[in-house]
């Protein structure tokens, strides 16, 4: 046999086979993904301890957990139909104005004209869908913008609800009809020192988050999408259930779940379905990140804006009626600078002023960061002059990093 070439290299040895993302860069491209609503959750969190020290306990105390629910119910259900319009590209300004309105109808109708009050709330939520239909025809069929058309009619709905009830105030209303932002769970069960209704529905929550969160992991695994590893994952769902149980343990010693937060819960488990899954929600997203390619893509675009002001109109007929409940009574001030409220909670949960951005969870998240400033504020007697200069800065915070993000990202 001849001599071995000697311009005959040995083979490389195969180069080590990629072993995936490790866990700090997992978790560094899962908060870039979500680093608005983390961020908020972050500082929820931050702003909660400062004024549980602060206050010496008391913010926490189940009594001001539960008052802080029913204080913020309104401007929250206000801020998820906010969220969606922003999401849309758009912006809505008479909301509030539509909720003194409705609610003043609503006191009119079962005060002077002794309408029932579920007849009474029916016809309420309808006067809010046709308001909402009026302003998204001007909006998407006639193509006016939003900032008039909704300018427009924070100017109208809140001249006409003068007109209604001039300078008195209407109630007192039934007793079923305060329930609506002032009613319980009933008591049930054993005598536990606990509200054994909020503590059972506490424990179905977790197992749903538990089955949720498994489900999301085994999907992402299947489309062999990267993951968290195992046992950051743990520690997160860990955290979780903690958070629900705390929060649950807190209502469920006191008088247990107000009516009122069910009534969140749905709106924030049904229109974040719609807003995740449904077509719809795929469709306001397309139509608020690039309208144009939108509409090549084959999106309504009208008639996605059209339904995104009539939810919104009805919404904000909601928000009145969980307004007069609380107050008893119908006012003509009633919703005064509600739609500034919904607005910078929106923008505090994540919205971006250019559309297309934003989660309805971002919203009560948003909500419950003015909604804890608000209350912690006043337990510590900040006056009103300053806390409106606070909150004015947050939202200051809010959209600058907003700002910050976009040019980071393009640049």
């Amino acid at each position: 046999m001849g001599p071995v070439p000697t311009d005959i290299k040995k083979s490389a040895p195969p180069a080590p086979r990629s072993t995936g993302p490790t866990a700090g860069a997992l978790l560094l491209e899962s908060a870039r993904r979500n680093m608005r609503q983390y961020g908020m959750l972050i500082a929820l969190g931050l702003i909660v301890v400062l004024f549980q020290i602060w206050t010496d306990g008391v913010l926490l105390k189940p009594n001001n957990v539960t008052n802080l629910v029913l204080q913020n119910s309104y401007i929250l259900v206000l801020a998820i139909g906010m969220m969606i319009v922003i999401i849309a590209g758009h912006i809505d300004l008479s909301v509030g104005s539509l909720a003194a309105f409705v609610s003043a109808a609503c006191a009119v109708m079962m005060v002077e004209h002794k309408v029932p009050w579920v007849l009474a709330l029916v016809i309420g939520l309808v006067i809010g869908a046709v308001a909402g239909a009026w302003q998204g025809f001007w909006i998407a069929y006639v193509g006016i913008p939003s900032f008039i058309v909704t300018l427009a009619g924070m100017l109208i709905f809140r001249g006409a609800t003068q007109i209604m009830l001039g300078s008195r105030s209407l109630g007192p209303f039934p007793e079923g009809f305060q329930k609506i932002s002032t009613g319980y769970l009933p008591s049930v069960g054993p005598n536990t020192n606990y509200h054994n209704l909020t503590v059972l529905m506490g424990l179905v929550l977790i197992a749903v988050v538990v089955v949720q969160e498994l489900r999301s992991r085994r999907r992402e695994q299947e489309y062999e999408l990267d993951v968290l590893p195992k046992g950051i994952f743990i520690t997160k769902l860990v955290a979780m259930i903690a958070a629900v149980l705390a929060f649950t343990m807190t209502l469920a010693s006191y008088r247990g779940v107000p009516v009122v937060l069910l009534i969140l819960a749905a709106l924030l488990i049904g229109l974040g379905f719609v807003m995740r899954n449904a077509i719809v929600g795929r469709h306001v997203y397309a139509l608020g990140g690039n309208q144009a390619a939108a509409k090549l893509s084959g999106v309504k675009d009208k008639r996605v804006t059209f339904l995104v002001f009539v939810n919104m109109g009805v919404l904000a007929a909601l928000a009145g009626i969980v307004f007069a409940a609380r107050l008893n009574a119908g006012t003509p001030n009633a919703g005064v600078n509600f739609e500034l409220e919904a607005i910078a909670a929106s923008f505090i949960g994540g919205a971006s002023m250019s559309g297309g951005v934003g989660t309805v969870f971002g919203a009560i998240i948003g909500g419950l960061v003015l909604g804890v400033l608000n209350n912690g504020m006043s337990l510590v007697g900040i006056g009103t002059d300053y806390q409106q200069v606070i909150k004015g800065l947050v939202l200051l915070a809010a959209v600058g990093f907003d700002v910050y993000n976009k040019r980071k990202v393009g640049s």
